[in-house]
């Protein structure tokens, strides 16, 4: 008995099993130590490639820009069976998910053949614009580029003046490097805002039931909040001009992009937001105009604009897309309307404030109208693009592209109705956000922590 209880109690089995042990636990030791340092090394290297690497476009083509805005939405109503459904078609059809795994996969698009040349062709999707959210407007097609070319001015219109030169005072772009706020040496020669008539009594009620009286806010549309401009304003509409063109442009007003803004700029002010809307013809204002320097025009319109209204934060750049009738049309509840792209610019380190002000008011847009959205795009420079759009200039900065060139007028004040109420809907959404952020002030006027303000 003695014996067997010896053998049990065997030291050399014992400390055999005590080594096998700490053999073990220390190569899972010498495993967990490398993965750390693996890590570490792979975070820093983040950090460093962030550090040299100036543009935004690897962040902008992340996993999560291929992501529809409803997919958490699906997958949250998996869990919660009685989560509303909206109107917006399955992020997880066939077509999509197939698509959607074969993008993650091979980085190459089954719907644009050119991603896979691109591939092999060093520089070719350079300047392709690319989905950072998609829409349910569809995104078979990115935006099409306007190009000054032979039928660049209506009949009976003036030529172009001028060969062109840099606005620029010294020949630097003000856009790539130092931003410049000295004002032309010609004053005449610097486009000033004009502000768009009132359309009716502020506040007035908009459309979808929400004035701006209704956010608690007074309304006062002498202070001027918003500005609508046009870098490209002589993008035009055939149904507008009467004509059949690849490429319709017009500086009359009742013809091109000015009549969008002008529709959005008086439903704004309706809607209790004092709006400038600057409709400045570049090509005719600016001696020397050369249509690769628009964004820098249009620059010089929003520092004159800002520096005359110190409340303005809102910039939305109103241009027109060069698509045909059937990639730029959305029929919604019976009516056709012109379907909307918003484009954000590579140049912008701070392109995710842009994006999110952008997201907000597409969002509004897919909740009342499905199918109007065709999503938020990068876009780089290039073809007269300076790839920051003027966007850095303020968070609360977009470029929206409203309808096609054979979108009618009757398509294009529907959207644009629309379109600004979701862009007032943000704004005072926003608004309120910060009111009831604020601390309040008491009777002596000074202020109280933890109360809201007036």
């Amino acid at each position: 008995m003695n014996r067997k209880w010896f053998q049990l109690w065997n030291i050399g089995r014992l400390r055999g099993k005590v080594l096998d042990v700490l053999s073990l636990g220390k190569t899972m030791l010498l495993l967990a130590g490398g993965s750390l340092v693996f890590f570490m090394l792979l975070g820093a290297g983040g950090l460093a490639g962030q550090k040299l690497n100036s543009s935004p476009v690897p962040s902008m083509k992340g996993l999560a820009a291929s992501l529809s805005s409803g997919f958490f939405m699906e997958l949250l109503g998996m869990e919660v069976p009685h989560l509303p459904k909206g109107e917006e078609p399955s992020a997880f059809s066939a077509p999509k998910v197939t698509s959607f795994v074969f993008r993650m996969l091979t980085s190459v698009d089954p719907g644009n053949p050119k991603s896979l040349l691109s591939r092999e062709v060093p520089g070719l999707a350079a300047d392709d614009p690319f989905l950072l959210r998609e829409g349910s407007g569809g995104t078979a097609g990115a935006p099409a580029d306007y190009h000054p070319g032979t039928d660049e001015l209506a009949a009976g219109e003036d030529p172009q003046p001028g060969t062109g030169t840099d606005p620029g005072s010294s020949g630097n772009d003000p856009i790539a490097g130092e931003d410049t706020d000295k004002p032309a040496d010609d004053p005449a020669a610097q486009p000033q805002p004009t502000t768009a008539p009132d359309a009716g009594t502020a506040g007035e009620q908009g459309s979808n039931g929400s004035a701006g009286e209704d956010s608690g806010t007074e309304q006062d549309t002498s202070v001027k909040r918003i500005l609508i401009y046009h870098s490209h304003p002589r993008e035009a509409y055939n149904p507008l001009l009467g004509a059949e063109s690849d490429n319709p442009s017009s500086s009359a007003p009742s013809k091109n992009v000015m009549l969008v803004g002008s529709y959005i700029a008086d439903r704004l002010e309706q809607r209790g937001i004092g709006t400038v809307h600057a409709q400045e013809d570049y090509a005719t204002e600016v001696p020397d105009y050369n249509w690769n320097f628009s964004y820098k025009y249009s620059r010089i319109t929003i520092k004159a604009a800002m520096a005359a209204n110190q409340e303005m934060t809102e910039l939305i750049d109103i241009h027109r897309d060069s698509q045909r009738h059937g990639k730029t049309t959305a029929v919604i509840n019976g009516e056709s309307y012109a379907q909307v792209y918003f484009i954000l610019g590579h140049a912008n380190k701070d392109w995710k404030k842009n994006e999110a002000f952008a997201n907000s008011i597409h969002q509004v847009l897919e909740k009342s109208y499905p199918g109007l959205s065709r999503g938020i795009w990068g876009k780089s420079s290039g073809n007269g693009n300076n790839g920051e759009y003027n966007q850095t200039l303020s968070p609360n900065s977009v470029l929206i592209e409203v309808g096609g060139i054979d979108n009618s007028a009757e398509e294009l004040k529907r959207t644009a109705d629309v379109l600004a109420d979701a862009i007032a809907d943000v704004y005072w959404n926003s608004h309120d956000a910060e009111k009831a952020a604020a601390p309040e002030k008491n009777a002596a006027g000074t202020q109280e922590s933890g109360g809201q303000a007036d």
